[in-house]
């Protein structure tokens, strides 16, 4: 299967490869004039390695995996270092060899860049700390006047691209992160939609038939047990009242009073409210926090948002588990960090949070998840969820600290 989230065009990917492949093939014809025709050791390698990378570059798009992008760069590393070796006196080849960490740039494989970098610059240096040690100034003319001079611009190049690997990480994480806020509204407004579509038409006969159950569960000529069907029949018209008011509330949030809240203080009454409903399988939950902070916001949908938040931590949790509320400032935000060792997610189930009705829980609906989403939106806070299966679940809620002069 061809990637084509990784290849922007095969059609242009195909193109640049030929191109790189008759460059490869036109310098090893030009080689084999110069060694007057004759079919030597070394150029049956050379020829070896053109043909390996060629094929490797071919068959990419079909076979795409790490263990195949990571034989790409050996294979191409080997080839650089070949020819360096090979024709020690042409300068340009040590430029090639110090760009070779851009080709697991070129895949956006972190883990590939650092092995790559890493072992270029033990390579090179091992390399230039041999030629030092033998006297050849006629065949490594450029070196040998000046071995040092030659390692440090090397190692200067290795730093460059390192910073500019940092940088362009950097920015690869601001777009993910752009991505995901984009991915979460367009959630909320469907969901917004789609509520404003249907909700108070289904709110109203559900109001009619829950009127009338009430009426006859009060008649006393009916039999216990067919009260009890009643009871239960009126409980999960309150689940489904519930689950249309959820829909409203992101619809058409309500209006909501602003005010100055101290974390500390809520997130203590948040945990006081939950703390038996933890101890039921002795969870604990712990709160660590420096000092306090002070946020803008309403206090009712603060609580609400981490009571959604801790449950779902708690109920992912095993029996006698610690769930830590971590609070510490950065700048000018407030992280608030609940960190838990239940069941996690797998990656596939994270791309799903947030959507409506999926839920990792037997009776969930989905919606409390995305109502914390709107919460957070609402008062320019930013959330981020890290979890893996089997180690637990890390949720960071980010809210902007009230400044003095803004008060």
């Amino acid at each position: 299967m061809i990637d084509n989230e990784f290849l922007p065009s095969i059609k242009l990917y195909r193109m640049i490869i030929g191109i790189f492949i008759v460059l490869m093939s036109a310098g090893l014809v030009l080689i084999y004039i110069e060694d007057d025709r004759i079919i030597s050791l070394s150029f049956l390698l050379q020829f070896i390695f053109v043909i390996s990378i060629s094929v490797l570059l071919i068959i990419f798009p079909k076979r795409d995996s790490v263990n195949y992008r990571a034989a790409i760069i050996i294979c191409m590393s080997a080839y650089f270092f070949f020819m360096y070796l090979r024709f020690p006196e042409r300068f340009a080849l040590l430029l090639l060899i110090s760009f070779i960490p851009v080709i697991p740039v070129l895949f956006l494989h972190i883990r590939l860049f650092y092995i790559t970098l890493i072992g270029n610059i033990t390579i090179t240096i091992s390399i230039i700390i041999y030629m030092m040690m033998v006297d050849t100034p006629s065949i490594h003319i450029y070196n040998y006047l000046d071995f040092f001079g030659v390692a440090i611009n090397f190692l200067a190049t290795q730093l460059l691209l390192l910073f500019l690997f940092l940088l362009f990480q950097k920015r690869m994480k601001n777009q993910e992160l752009y991505y995901d806020q984009v991915k979460q509204a367009e959630k909320l407004r469907t969901t917004g939609q789609l509520a404003a579509a249907v909700a108070h038409e289904i709110r109203n006969p559900i109001t009619v038939v829950k009127g009338f159950i009430q009426l006859h569960e009060n008649d006393k000529a009916l039999p216990e047990h067919i009260k009890k069907h009643y009871k239960l029949m009126l409980d999960e018209l309150q689940v489904a009242e519930t689950v249309i008011s959820d829909f409203l509330s992101l619809a058409k949030p309500a209006e909501t009073k602003m005010e100055i809240v101290s974390v500390n203080t809520a997130l203590h009454t948040v945990m006081d409210l939950l703390n038996t409903y933890a101890m039921n399988d002795t969870i604990h939950i712990e709160l660590e926090m420096a000092r306090d902070y002070e946020i803008k916001c309403n206090i009712m949908e603060f609580k609400q948002l981490f009571i959604n938040l801790l449950k779902n931590a708690i109920e992912a949790s095993h029996h006698g588990d610690t769930i830590r509320v971590k609070v510490t400032g950065e700048q000018d935000n407030v992280k608030i960090m609940i960190i838990d060792s239940g069941s996690g997610m797998s990656r596939e189930q994270q791309e799903q949070i947030g959507t409506p009705f999926y839920s990792l829980k037997a009776k969930g609906t989905g919606l409390g998840l995305m109502i914390c989403y709107s919460i957070i939106q609402k008062y320019d806070g930013m959330i981020n969820i890290w979890s893996e299966e089997g180690k637990g679940t890390e949720v960071t809620v980010t809210f902007p600290i009230v400044k003095i002069d803004s008060l």
